[in-house]
């Protein structure tokens, strides 16, 4: 948890591998295989001129590269007709997280990095995208201001502590923050009445979280 959005997006770009960090290493498993949805949308387009269908092509294999799949593949994805022939420098932030997903969804990877990933997406979107993220089999690292989102699907947490001293929960979002909240600042969601989406924690603080061996690490709110 940290009130600055560049301290958790400085965070997974270490563990993703897009940074070096000033001191320690990040060792990933030998089965692992990863994947990294970036906050800044725009990294992942070099070439805008590229439409959408010819974007996805890049990442498909051998067997994946036929008109017919992708186009089914970017429908399940709500890119349908003539949508899919946008070029990538006219698309929506929106479109454009649609398109980072579909690219995730292919590639298979037993680790996602997301970094803010509703951000630009839409009520049904949002919706979409956690019921796939709670039945994902492997593991998920996100950060998100989403209340549902981190309640819904992280379920394990590890607080870091102001002297590096890590504590470990197996409980969820919810019943872990008032432990370490002032009274009456965030109310708990119970019964599975949740806060409304994109509602702000307390400080406008972000949470990054991860679901498989599924953790949030929470960075004391000063």
């Amino acid at each position: 948890m940290s009130r600055n959005d560049m301290a958790t997006t400085v965070l997974m770009q270490i563990i993703a591998g897009e940074i070096t960090p000033d001191e320690g290493t990040v060792i990933w498993g030998q089965t692992t295989s990863t994947n990294y949805m970036s906050r800044d949308l725009n990294a992942a387009f070099d070439n805008d001129e590229l439409t959408i269908i010819d974007w996805l092509r890049q990442f498909a294999t051998k067997e994946e590269n036929d008109n017919t799949f992708l186009r089914g593949f970017l429908g399940k994805m709500l890119f349908s007709g003539e949508e899919i022939d946008k070029q990538i420098k006219v698309l929506s932030g929106g479109e454009k997280v649609r398109c980072l997903l579909s690219k995730m969804m292919l590639q298979h990877a037993n680790v996602l990095l997301m970094d803010d990933p509703t951000n630009h997406l839409d009520l049904e979107s949002i919706t979409a995208l956690n019921d796939a993220m709670e039945s994902f089999p492997g593991s998920i690292l996100f950060t998100s201001h989403d209340h549902e989102f981190i309640q819904t699907i992280a379920d394990h947490l590890i607080e870091v502590g102001p002297n590096g001293f890590v504590s470990r929960a197996d409980t969820t979002y919810d019943d872990f923050w008032p432990t370490r909240r002032p009274k009456n600042k965030w109310p708990p969601c119970t019964n599975n009445k949740l806060t409304p989406r994109n509602a702000t924690f307390p400080g406008g603080v972000l949470v990054s979280a991860i679901k498989g061996e599924t953790l949030v690490l929470m960075f004391p709110v000063k």
